[in-house]
């Protein structure tokens, strides 16, 4: 254990935290400083040569390219094209004509449709849209962001297309469904809480004095299958298809489920009429506008699901339309492949196009939509280029290990314990659930390695940790904020979500050391 090493490894990481949270440097400009910082100290105190680092740092680089960035700006890409042909406009209608019930349009909107664009699109989506939906229905702004942050915190690590998971399996060489799989049953808990926790914020709204039980009362069952549907469904796709549509799968069930017990307790009379808001209605909705709406997302559920595992003849087809490289040049270089035809961002664009002409957009329009979709993700790529080059080089240069065996040696066989902490801050500091993993991942798994523990289990609790970082992330805050048109309310909205976050941590920690000591 040498302490000097330790605190020199983490300097990237220091650099990162100081930057974005005291100076408030936008990410990509942090990243990038974190990113110079490593590859000096690489070569410096760790004498990796620079060859080695200019290699790592390119494996870095490709790998964030590609899947990464890809599936970024397609999801974000056909995201942008529905709100410009009018779809989402639609999307939302049909929602708000379930129920007028505030607890069951909070779970439709934040809880269901959060979750299907986190598992779509991410970056910030699935809190600006839902919370502005929830404002525009008449909920004050800190309780619409609130409900959105408890909403958006577990989906995290399935968000655009699986990112978060897809890219730290590849990072530690393990497999994604499996990882999936494992992550899925840590979060299965918080699954389940969080629709009750969006119920009981959506009730207090301006019946403040309703008790908790009043707010639960006539709602209970609809939040526990709300939230059951989403995470079996969820569990289900991510162990036998993969971490790509878990949540979107999960999102869907889960909004079927809500939306037909919504529909019948409220034929039935007995919700609270305390708890009313009223919904505007639109253009009349017919099942062609519907499906006109929602046909870049069906295209995209059927394109994926088709070329998934779930069809073997025709994965292992497609399979063959890949190359794979070993691009570093120092000792046990890693292994990249890149699939050009069967990957996630390629399909999401198709089905983005496809759709998008159904709608009735021209090319033009289509054209000028992505143009200014890789304007505005233009400092996410940099930030993403940035953070997986930073951890190649501290990966392959030794920093990473000497993080390791310094927590390891100080916290011993109650590292899983903080293990999830580890992936909180992560998410806090960089807004990122993929950021987190890049940055962490390889030192949950050799602190496993170390140990003894499973190598699932330890990584996919830096995952867990990030479902809680990302609801107390300032840029997610600042997101939902401005999705409310509000400003200055920051510190009033952190101490709201703060005490959910801590009882989320304190509960991961006893489901990070319970599993370590039973595998």
């Amino acid at each position: 254990m040498n302490p000097i090493a330790f605190v020199l490894a983490l300097a990237p990481i220091l650099w990162l935290v100081v930057m974005l949270l005291v100076f408030r440097w936008p990410a990509w400009k942090a990243a990038i400083g974190s990113f110079v910082i490593s590859c000096a100290l690489a070569m410096a105190w760790w004498g990796m040569p620079a060859g080695q680092v200019a290699t790592a740092s390119l494996e870095g680089f490709l790998m964030a390219l590609w899947p990464i960035v890809l599936v970024i700006i397609a999801a974000v890409f056909t995201y942008n094209l529905c709100v410009s042909t009018g779809a989402m406009d639609v999307i939302g209608q049909m929602i708000t004509s379930i129920s007028s019930d505030r607890r069951i349009l909070a779970l439709l909107i934040a809880w269901c449709f959060g979750g299907f664009m986190e598992g779509m699109a991410g970056f910030g989506t699935a809190v600006a849209i839902p919370a502005g939906m929830l404002a525009g229905l008449g909920f004050a702004p800190i309780p619409a962001v609130l409900m959105c942050l408890l909403a958006n915190g577990v989906p995290t690590p399935y968000g655009s297309i699986g990112i978060p998971t897809v890219s730290l399996a590849g990072l530690v060489g393990l497999d994604a469904a499996r990882l999936a799989s494992v992550q899925m049953l840590q979060l299965a808990p918080f699954f389940l809480v969080a629709p009750f926790l969006i119920v009981l914020v959506a009730g207090s709204g301006s019946e403040g004095r309703a008790t908790v039980s009043e707010r639960l009362r006539g709602v209970a069952g609809i939040a526990l299958a709300s939230g059951a549907s989403f995470v079996a469904a969820a569990l289900a796709v991510a162990t036998f298809v993969g971490p790509e549509l878990a949540v979107v799968v999960g999102s869907i069930c889960s909004l079927g489920v809500t939306a037909l017990l919504g529909r019948r307790a409220e034929a039935s009379g007995h919700l609270d009429a305390r708890f009313h808001a009223a919904c505007a209605t639109g253009e009349p909705l017919t099942a062609r506008r519907a499906l006109t709406a929602w046909s870049c997302f069906i295209l995209i559920f059927v394109f994926l699901m088709g070329t998934s595992k779930l069809l073997p003849a025709v994965n292992a087809y497609l399979v063959r339309f890949s190359t794979t490289v070993s691009v570093y040049s120092g000792p046990d270089p890693a292994t990249l492949t890149f699939s050009w035809v069967n990957t996630p961002g390629v399909w999401i664009f198709i089905a983005a196009l496809i759709g998008g002409a159904i709608q009735g957009a021209r090319p033009a329009q289509m054209a000028s939509v992505l143009v200014a979709t890789v304007k505005q993700m233009a400092p996410t790529v940099i930030t993403m280029l940035s953070v997986l080059g930073c951890a190649k080089v501290m990966g392959y240069s030794g920093m990473i290990s000497d993080i390791s065996a310094f927590c390891i040696a100080v916290a011993g066989g109650l590292f899983p314990v903080v293990a999830p902490w580890i992936g909180m801050v992560g998410a806090f500091v960089t807004g990122s659930g993929t950021s987190s993993g890049m940055l962490f991942g390889p030192i949950q798994q050799q602190a496993a390695d170390a140990l003894g523990c499973d190598a699932y289990w330890m990584v996919a609790l830096n995952s867990l940790g990030v479902a809680a970082g990302k609801m107390l992330s300032p840029q997610t805050l600042a997101i939902g904020l401005a999705a409310v048109r509000v400003s200055g309310k920051d510190a009033e909205l952190l101490r709201a979500v703060l005490p959910y976050v801590l009882g989320f941590l304190v509960a991961m920690s006893g489901i990070g050391i319970g599993g370590a000591l039973l595998l």
